[in-house]
């Protein structure tokens, strides 16, 4: 699943590519919009929530996307190559004189008036690259179910919104906690860094290509993709642990020497049922 920044930059592109200019193509892929035409009215914003993406047209209408796993908007010049993927994965295209955004493998796709657009994001939290974004808000959301492990916590968008596996396991690594901790056994000094942090890692990576968050050469990650190789600080081989209520993949990353809490056993199944109710995107 993406995270804050992908998509944050995701509707940059789109934003860069398409407001203020007039659709010659609208084309969606899907049944239940097959007769729309959207050609004729000018793309007016494409704003970020979270992990949803807001494209807004005259007229008062808003396509409400969201990438989940393998969802990808791709922007192309006019008369060039589309290298998104196959035909068949093409859920929309929005076309201009100039730019092309086509929209590959869109698990969630839908248009609503915009006046409606809270019935779609209205359930996010502070979001950690919006101009709304509110730390004291985010901890108290965090807090509300103090038995929840972190992990799980930091994932759920109700809580705070643009936070997604990677970003996940690198700051429980920062805090020196496993993602499985409760949220009410955090230490409290290292409970109130957590917004402040989260909202730092998010927007120092917003405009890089790649993301990181070491701050060392050559090492992008602490701890996420980085099984079993020695962890930076201590050496003690990197672990990882699927997290979840077994509905998506969610490989977790942690050290056992430089964060404290439980942890699945090493050789533990891959996969098993938590009691939480799925986590909203």
């Amino acid at each position: 699943m993406p995270e804050g920044d992908t998509v944050w930059q995701a509707a940059r592109r789109l934003h860069e590519a398409l407001a203020g200019e007039v659709l010659i193509r609208s084309d969606f892929r899907v049944p239940k919009y097959a007769t729309v035409d959207l050609t004729g009215r000018r793309v007016l914003s494409t704003v970020p929530r979270g992990k949803h993406l807001l494209t807004r047209f005259e007229g008062g209408l808003t396509l409400h996307t969201h990438l989940r796993m393998e969802g990808a908007w791709k922007v192309y010049d006019a008369g060039e190559r589309w290298r998104g993927g196959p035909g068949h994965q093409i859920r929309v295209i929005l076309g201009t004189d100039h730019r092309t955004a086509v929209g590959y493998r869109l698990q969630v796709l839908e248009l609503l008036r915009s006046t409606e657009e809270e019935q779609v994001v209205g359930h996010l939290g502070p979001d950690l690259l919006g101009p709304g974004w509110d730390p004291e808000l985010a901890l108290a959301n965090l807090r509300t179910d103090p038995a929840r492990p972190l992990g799980e916590a930091l994932l759920d968008q109700r809580n705070l919104a643009g936070i997604g596996n990677i970003y996940k396991s690198e700051l429980c690594f920062l805090l020196g906690a496993t993602p499985w901790l409760p949220v009410g056994a955090l230490p409290a000094d290292r409970a109130a860094k957590l917004p402040g942090l989260a909202h730092r890692l998010l927007e120092a990576n917003r405009d890089r290509p790649v993301r990181r968050t070491t701050g060392l050469r050559h090492q992008d990650l602490f701890v996420y993709g980085r099984a079993p190789r020695p962890c930076l600080h201590c050496q003690t081989p990197i672990r990882v642990a699927d997290q979840g209520d077994g509905s998506q993949d969610r490989p977790t990353y942690w050290c056992p020497t430089c964060q404290t809490g439980p942890a699945p056993a090493p050789g533990a199944p891959q996969r098993w049922r938590e009691r939480h109710r799925r986590t909203p995107t």
